[in-house]
């Protein structure tokens, strides 16, 4: 054997190791990501089940309520007594009084008839206008 040959065996077995340690550097860089991916999509699917079951709730509640039907008829009544005639100077009165009411109120009204009718159906309102 050889000088040669004895220093090419080390060297080789330095060089193996490595390339070896490269590519379980890069496998487990894929690991990760591919962890962090599936985390990704369960923290998405817990999510969207969630919100999924929160309307389910509601949904199931909202059976036996008035609450729906009490905002609509309150929300109709301006609405109809447009089309009475004498009735118009109430609508206009109404609209004047309401003018003065402060944000706090249409803010909270706001989130009272979203919160019947649901977020999602709230949503979809208002992205038709």
């Amino acid at each position: 054997m050889s000088i040669f040959t004895a220093a090419l065996g080390p060297i080789a077995n330095l060089a193996g190791s490595w390339l070896q340690g490269k590519a379980d550097k890069n496998a487990a860089a894929a690991e990760l990501k591919l962890t962090e991916a599936k985390a990704k999509a369960q923290i998405l699917l817990s999510k969207e089940t969630s919100v999924a079951d929160w309307e389910r709730i509601m949904a199931e509640g909202a059976k036996s309520s008035w609450k729906d039907e009490y905002f609509v008829i309150i929300l109709s009544i301006p609405l109809i007594l447009c089309w009475i005639p004498g009735a118009e100077g109430w609508v206009d009165r109404g609209f004047e009084q309401l003018s003065k009411a402060p944000d706090w109120y249409f803010y909270s009204l706001g989130i009272a008839i979203s919160a019947s009718f649901g977020v999602r159906g709230a949503q979809a309102f208002f992205k038709r206008k």
